[in-house]
């Protein structure tokens, strides 16, 4: 006789991220936004005085993994470039030593440190559409730009 069904269930936190530089380049702000039930809130800020869009958005990711570690994390985010990266290129260009076959890969030391945490831990990157109404991503846009104008403390 086989054994019972059993279900196991993997909480994964749910994590919002965006990024935000202007002028790009210029300074710049993320934000990580954790949704537990009804409730979304800001778990993590940060910025930097002379960036890009593009770091700040790696910057957020790396944030949410960080942020989410062992319990692993849906990431929704509306930076399909960094999903890419992850999803389509990182592991060939690991594969040929951190080499693409035209061109030199840009922001090499976000897209190496997102590469191994993308695989030390359980992440799933879903992409939403960026400025398009959708209530979590503009909120998350909101918190990265209060980050880039300085607030980076979560409790003001």
């Amino acid at each position: 006789m086989p054994p019972p069904f059993c279900a196991i269930i993997f909480y994964m936190k749910i994590l919002f991220t965006d990024g935000s530089a202007s002028p790009n380049p210029g300074p710049g702000g993320f934000a990580v936004l954790e949704k537990i039930g009804e409730e979304l809130k800001p778990v993590v800020l940060g910025r930097e005085k002379d960036t890009t869009n593009i770091r700040m958005e790696a910057s957020a990711i790396i944030s949410a993994i960080e942020y989410a570690g062992e319990e692993g994390c849906e990431i929704h985010t509306d930076s399909e470039f960094w999903i890419n990266v992850l999803e389509k290129w990182a592991d060939n260009w690991a594969k040929c030593g951190w080499k693409k076959s035209k061109g030199e890969i840009k922001n090499l030391d976000l897209v190496q440190k997102l590469h191994h945490l993308y695989h030390k831990y359980h992440v799933q990157l879903i992409w939403v559409h960026g400025h398009a109404g959708h209530i979590e991503n503009e909120l998350t846009d909101f918190w990265a730009n209060r980050a880039r104008k300085g607030q980076t403390s979560i409790s003001a």
